[in-house]
């Protein structure tokens, strides 16, 4: 059974007879006997009686509410498709490291939203490997997330980094630690830490940073908002390494310090190297050709880093 088929079946319906079906379908009469010969075929069974007027059988009249409603829904369709090629979806959602909602969406979701004021925007904080989940299992459109070439690296994926910033120490502001311009490593792994929940890609980046080292990261607790570490870190000698844009609100509170910290590879500081993580923006091939999507990804490409640029100033 072919859409075509149950198109001429109604049009015969519908017009009366088979001649004025075909010239309903800009067809000649023969095709559309030769489409209704093959449903009937396919069916087993005589849809209309062979008279002048082409009135349905039994299984005609069983067939048309079906054949209406099949038609019916591939025009549909077919106008959604359309309609999201045009830029008419009825939402556009987002999933997002932390870092990057708290300081770096509010103007440019404003400039969103007064391109496309019909576009519901939907913006979720997840840690990075959320984010590329959800975005696989088809429930965001795009996500913003610290790069990982083992979670981004797939055909239909389309990658581009957005920015690369330095890891720096947050602290109480009156840490022993503070006492340091930049903290030595071998300082810096004496204290108990508050590090992000699994599934954040800043937890496996330092984890992977003491494995390297094989220096034993003691972690006292873990969390996944900005506001719970500048909260406990103020409280006393726990310690959190954090990106430089997680900082800066940290960077204007008295209560709080940011230093940051040199990893001695070797005992020599020809080899010392400081820890830094790529943020990148991700989405897949045909999600990048509908209008409104293409246009949030050139804004944030356009807009964060001229807003990281000001902020580092």
């Amino acid at each position: 059974m072919r859409l075509e088929q149950l198109q001429a079946f109604l049009a015969i319906v519908e017009s009366g007879s088979f001649q004025k079906a075909a010239q309903k379908c800009s067809v000649t009469q023969s095709t559309i006997s030769r489409q209704i010969q093959s449903l009937e075929a396919d069916l087993g069974f005589e849809l209309f009686h062979r008279t002048s007027q082409s009135k349905l059988t039994l299984a005609g009249e069983t067939l048309l509410p079906r054949a209406r409603k099949i038609c019916l829904e591939w025009q549909t369709v077919k106008q959604e498709i359309s309609d999201l090629i045009a830029g008419k979806q009825p939402e556009l959602c987002i999933a997002s490291i932390p870092s990057v909602c708290a300081y770096y969406f509010p103007p440019l979701l404003q400039s969103f939203c007064n391109q496309y004021p019909d576009v519901q925007l939907r913006v979720t904080s997840l840690g990075s490997d959320r984010a590329l989940k959800v975005l696989k299992d088809g429930l965001v459109d795009l996500a913003i997330v610290m790069n990982n070439r083992f979670l981004t690296t797939s055909k239909e994926m389309v990658v581009e980094t957005l920015y690369e910033e330095s890891i720096e120490v947050l602290i109480s502001a009156n840490h022993p630690l503070t006492e340091y311009e930049c903290i030595p490593w071998s300082e810096l792994i004496r204290y108990r830490q508050v590090i992000f929940k699994e599934g954040y890609g800043m937890q496996r980046l330092v984890q992977n940073q003491f494995d390297q080292t094989h220096t034993l990261l003691k972690s006292a607790l873990e969390v996944n908002t900005l506001d719970a570490f500048r909260g406990i870190v103020r409280q006393g000698e726990l310690i959190a390494l954090l990106p430089s844009s997680a900082l800066i609100e940290a960077r204007t509170d008295p209560s709080l310090a940011i230093r940051p910290f040199v990893i001695n590879n070797n005992g020599s500081s020809v080899h010392s190297t400081s820890l830094t993580r790529q943020v990148v923006i991700v989405t897949t091939q045909d999600r990048l050709q509908i209008p409104p999507i293409q246009y949030f990804w050139h804004l944030v490409k356009e807009q964060i880093p001229k807003q990281i640029n000001i902020n580092q100033l």
